[in-house]
């Protein structure tokens, strides 16, 4: 398999891009893996448009059970 890459848009955030990479509930939280597979722009905070970042592989968590309301 093939790295996945991401290409930024004037003004991403690194939560922003988890978010879209990840856009499950609190996926913006993941960040941190984000960050530690691009450690060469660690000191960004807003991103210019047009820098390639690595995108690692996360395995989400899958919910087994449902909330009382959906049962």
């Amino acid at each position: 398999m093939t790295a996945q890459k991401y290409v930024t848009q004037q003004g991403d955030t690194w939560d922003l891009i988890a978010l879209r990479l990840w856009p499950k509930l609190g996926a913006e939280l993941l960040m941190t893996d984000l960050i530690e597979a691009n450690l060469e722009h660690v000191n960004r905070v807003i991103f210019p448009a047009n820098i390639t970042l690595r995108v690692p592989e996360i395995d989400l968590p899958v919910v087994k059970t449902l909330p009382p309301w959906l049962r």
